[in-house]
């Protein structure tokens, strides 16, 4: 099956591309996600085993409210506050969030 993780922006991306193989799909939403940009994710990872990434701040929770709703059997994963977001967490942490959510085979371990 194919895994796909859902986060904010490009920065995010490109922070969590660092640390798994590349079959791994890392997609972004660009902030907060229009209706448009909601059914191309719907058609986009409808078969996939989904993961939610996102900052733990007002605009990250209201994002994962709203992709809640189209993958309600997505694996949520959660920066710890006072980290500047996805792109701002610690690799330690970041590493262990993905170990958390039973993706080991997928890391790049730096």
């Amino acid at each position: 099956m194919t895994i796909s993780i859902i986060v904010e922006g490009k920065n995010d991306r490109a922070r969590l591309k660092r640390l798994l193989h590349p079959e791994v799909h890392i997609h972004c939403t660009y902030g907060t996600p229009s209706n448009e940009t909601l059914d191309q994710l719907r058609r986009t990872c409808f078969h996939d085993e989904v993961y939610l990434f996102m900052d733990n701040d007002p605009a990250g929770k209201k994002i994962r409210s709203l992709l809640r709703d189209i993958f309600s059997d997505a694996v949520h994963m959660y920066t710890r506050k006072g980290y500047a977001g996805v792109e701002g967490t610690p690799d330690e942490y970041l590493l262990t969030q993905l170990e958390k959510a039973g993706l080991d085979e997928y890391i790049m371990y730096p």
